[in-house]
Parts: C-alpha cells; structure tokens; sequence
C-alpha cells in the first residue's frame, strides 16, 4: 500500500462524498445553505479523516483514532441524510443511507484490521526523526 488512495475504504468515502454533494444540489434552496452544507461537511470530514490517519500510520493508536473520528462523521451523516429523506424523500436520498451503511461495516472492519494487524510491515519508512509518544 502506497497511498491512503489505495485504501477501499477511502475510496468509497470518496465517491459517495462526490455523490452527496450532487444530491444536495437538488434541495430547495433554503436548505442547500443549511442542511446540505453541514452534510457535505460531514460527508468530506470521513474521507479527511481516513487520508489524515493514514498520515499518521507510524503510529497505529493516531491511526485508529482518526479513523474512529471518520466513523462519528460518518454517523452524523447518517443522521443528516435521515432528516433529508424524512423531509424530501428521493430515490437518491434513500440509496444513499444505504450505501452509507455498508461503507459503515467497511470502516469498522478496517479499523478491526488495524487494531489487530497493523505492524510496522505495513508501514512505509518514516523519512523524519519524530519519535513515536509513549506513556510513562
């Protein structure tokens, strides 16, 4: 693994990020400021958070914490994109919980598999002279 863009997981977040920012485009007006703003931040914040972790990958704990803020995005896009359907249901709104449910059980497992297997063979070399933070 070269990049966190080879993550699956960080690609599926990426597309249905793209894919929730399309559908808020057709939201009345008024909530295209208000709702489908915080969700498309919401929806951008879980990708973030998977390429941020993978940043800190030396240190598998920052790894894992980052990908357990991109699972709370996640959630709260849930919620957001739960509010939408119940407001303006759409064929796309109601795809969309869907599909955010599944890239929910990939994240969990990714963070599983993180949590139990990562090493430092999974690791690129550090090419700094950070020092990982231990406790005391």
């Amino acid at each position: 693994m070269k990049s966190y863009l080879d993550l699956d997981v960080y690609q599926s977040a990426f597309d249905l990020a793209i894919k929730v920012h399309r559908m808020t485009i057709d939201l009345p007006r008024t909530e295209q400021y208000e709702l489908g703003s915080q969700i498309r931040r919401s929806a951008q914040s879980i990708r973030a958070n998977i390429a941020e972790g993978y940043g800190r990958r030396k240190y598998k704990q920052d790894f894992i914490r980052f990908l357990i803020f991109a699972e709370a995005s996640l959630l709260e896009t849930e919620s957001h994109l739960q509010m939408i359907n119940k407001l303006y249901t759409t064929e796309t709104s109601t795809r969309l919980i869907d599909e955010y449910s599944q890239l929910g059980k990939q994240l969990n497992s990714f963070i599983s598999y993180v949590n139990k297997s990562w090493s430092t063979d999974n690791r690129q070399p550090i090419t700094d002279n950070r020092q990982p933070i231990t406790d005391n």
